[in-house]
């Protein structure tokens, strides 16, 4: 490994001074620079591996979806899959009446356990079922072959198989090129089954159809899609899958879900999905955890095998096949389907040997003390380094807990190569805030602080809540707030005190959070106008009902409900954050805060932000030293159009009031009237001569 090269440790002696980035960017890394280099030599290393020392690209090396699994070919079908363990295997399906025959019998073709079936055109046909008999010493099984593209599921036994899936007119993309609009992200988190009023599985027509046009429409420019690579149980969230390369038959076929991202291009909305590489479901018969009668083959041995807290299988990110596997898989899904990137999936887990169970990350020594997963680091970071080499444009997210330095830093100065990271700290903080604190004890410095608190050097998505606070057994922010008064008094004119004040508070959330983001802003579906249900797919336990494995729309779209203020006030919300120019890259400037008023302040660019959290104090002419000139509302929470008391005239342009002693700071006073438990935002006007 190039980290153990005795002329790398020289240069690092006689080039002390001169850092790496992410050591230079925060001098508390220093003392662990060592660490950091030695990571980061670990990629290089196994990059200049994988490539041939550069001869061929990292792309070109992911290319496995083109060789393994079934293709057409112009003289028939060719099937390949890796099974070093296996000692024969046979093609079985609709084309031989699910029996074993020689013409179907697979070859091995290398010492590496490669295996190779050659057909001719007649032997299969678009829409046949299919499996692999795999046999090795001492066993036998039934399988789904580990680079099958398309499986589906009998709708009467419930049993998985794969499918050929050769369509006599393949999909034409309309838009062959797209470039997501970052400045910022407003993200659209969703789930294609649940994406409907009715009591099923949507599809992705439904959802291209019925859901697209609200979500283009809200103004967001990026949908992050759930639950698409194909898993067996659909209560997992898509989160336990089991064929990596096949987009999930459960709502519809490949083509329904190339027109949903086409249609989506084409309405400017980039697509992003969540991919899962942190651990596999153990299904034998649907999945990878005993293709070929070797556990191992894919995931790590012994005590690492399993995950103790998800039931699954952990992979080992040591093995070059593996490496293969995944980076293949990436490239696979941006370049079938042109989705725009990925959020990963469970990274904390990826990142430790203890999957980050049981671990308090209170200090930098936390990272760096031995229990890190230096192959799962490699592959974090060769994947990024892929996916940005096939698609310059593409987003990659990283859920991760910890807090590890580096995540979302460039590779080059020592990071992980991710674009943005989650800020997992913020729905954190409201759930402890609103659980824990009386409204009168609600800090906006510990607002502003918690918002805010990241990395400089890292891009970060901010959210309120996402699909784990919507779950059953948790509570969505405006559940908390409101409760069972959501049921009873959500209409208008028969609010009680409790509604009025978590309509007033649930769009203040909102706005602090997007308003101090530094990348970009995401938001589960239907939350944005307060859903009242939680999620809760069909199970045993609930007699298999789809009543909470869905969205109610027709709430929102009811002009006699409270649910389309919040949903009005959404919209508006986004429209103004985009009025503002690359927003989430202008300066976070404080201008007030006083926890005893509750009173926050902060501008960016010409949009000052103010909020007062009192429950109970109005403020009449509260002052805020600005910047000199006129400055015309754009937005108030408690606006009657968003649910509010109306309290303020909106239409009044503020002019600030001159005072000698801040003249030559060209600033002066605004006096506001300030509505308790409200937010209004101003936009100061242009200058004639500017």
């Amino acid at each position: 490994m190039v980290g153990n090269n005795p002329e790398s440790k020289i240069a690092r002696k006689t080039d002390k001074i001169k850092h790496i980035g992410l050591v230079k960017n925060d001098g508390y890394l220093e003392p662990y620079e060592e660490a950091i280099r030695g990571r980061h030599e670990h990629y290089l290393w196994k990059m200049s591996q994988l490539t041939q020392n550069g001869k061929i690209a990292l792309t070109d090396f992911a290319n496995g979806y083109a060789y393994y699994g079934l293709h057409p070919t112009p003289n028939g079908w060719v099937f390949r899959e890796w099974a070093p363990n296996a000692e024969r295997i046979f093609l079985v399906g609709d084309f031989n009446e699910w029996t074993e025959t020689e013409s179907y019998q697979v070859k091995r073709i290398s010492e590496t356990g490669d295996w190779e079936l050659m057909l001719p055109h007649a032997a299969l046909k678009h829409g046949d079922l299919y499996k692999m008999h795999v046999y090795w010493n001492g066993g036998m099984g039934e399988r789904i072959p580990a680079w099958c593209q398309r499986v589906v599921q009998d709708e009467q036994t419930g049993i998985f198989s794969a499918q050929v899936w050769a369509p006599e007119n393949p999909f034409v993309w309309s838009k062959k090129k797209f470039k997501p609009i970052v400045d910022p992200l407003l993200i659209y988190e969703c789930h294609i089954g649940m994406g409907q009023d009715a009591e099923k599985v949507g599809t992705y027509n439904e959802f291209k159809e019925n859901v697209l046009p609200r979500i283009v429409k809200d103004g967001y420019n990026c949908i992050q899609i759930m639950a698409i690579q194909e898993h067996p149980y659909y209560g997992s969230f898509g989160y336990h899958v089991s064929s990596f390369f096949a987009a999930s038959s459960r709502f519809g076929t490949p083509e329904e879900l190339k027109s949903l991202i086409d249609m989506a291009h084409k309405n400017g909305v980039a697509v992003i999905m969540d991919i899962v590489h942190s651990h596999a479901v153990k299904n034998e018969a649907e999945g990878l955890g005993n293709l070929a009668g070797d556990p191992n083959q894919f995931f790590y041995p012994g005590d690492r095998h399993e995950h103790p807290a998800w039931d699954s299988l952990c992979f080992d990110y040591g093995k070059d096949e593996v490496i293969h596997f995944l980076l293949s898989n990436c490239k696979y899904w941006l370049e079938e389907y042109h989705f725009d990137g990925f959020r990963f999936d469970g990274v904390t887990s990826m990142l430790y040997y203890s999957h980050g169970l049981g671990e308090a990350f209170s200090n930098y020594g936390d990272y760096f003390n031995g229990h890190e997963d230096d192959n799962a680091i490699c592959y974090l970071t060769l994947a990024n380094a892929l996916i940005h080499e096939v698609n310059p444009n593409a987003i990659t997210i990283a859920e991760e807990v910890s807090g590890m330095p580096g995540l979302a830093a460039r590779i080059s100065d020592g990071g992980y190569g991710f674009d943005y990271r989650m800020a997992m700290n913020i729905p954190d903080f409201w759930i402890k805030t609103i659980k824990e604190l009386k409204d009168e004890d609600w800090k906006p410095s510990s607002i502003f602080w918690e918002v805010k608190n990241r990395r400089s050097d890292e891009r970060t998505i901010s959210y309120c809540e996402s699909h784990d606070q919507a779950l059953v057994g948790d509570k969505t922010i405006i559940f908390r707030l409101i409760d069972a008064d959501m049921y009873w008094h959500f209409k208008k004119g028969d609010e009680t005190e409790l509604v009025h004040r978590g309509i007033a508070l649930h769009k203040m959330i909102r706005l602090v959070t997007l308003a101090t983001i530094n990348g970009g802003y995401l938001n589960f579906m239907g939350n944005e106008f307060g859903h009242p249900e939680w999620i809760d797919f069909p199970r045993s336990g609930n007699g298999w009902s789809h009543k909470y494995a869905r969205r109610q729309w027709n709430l929102v779209d009811n002009p006699n409900l409270d649910y389309h203020y919040l949903g009005d006030f959404d919209r508006r919300m986004l429209e103004v954050i985009k009025s503002e120019r690359c927003f989430n890259k202008l300066p976070l400037q404080e201008i007030w805060h006083h926890d005893g008023d509750q009173i926050l302040a902060f501008a960016r660019g010409k949009l000052l932000f103010v909020f007062n959290f009192h429950p109970v104090k109005s403020f009449t002419d509260y002052g805020f030293l600005v910047p000199i000139g006129a400055y015309n509302v754009v937005l108030n929470t408690d606006n009657k159009s968003f649910g509010g008391n109306g309290l303020a005239d909106d239409e009044m342009v503020h002019l600030t009031n001159y005072d000698a002693l801040y003249a030559p700071e060209y600033k002066a006073w605004l006096k506001l009237y300030l509505p308790a438990r409200s937010a209004v935002v101003l936009r100061k006007q242009q200058e004639n001569n500017k």
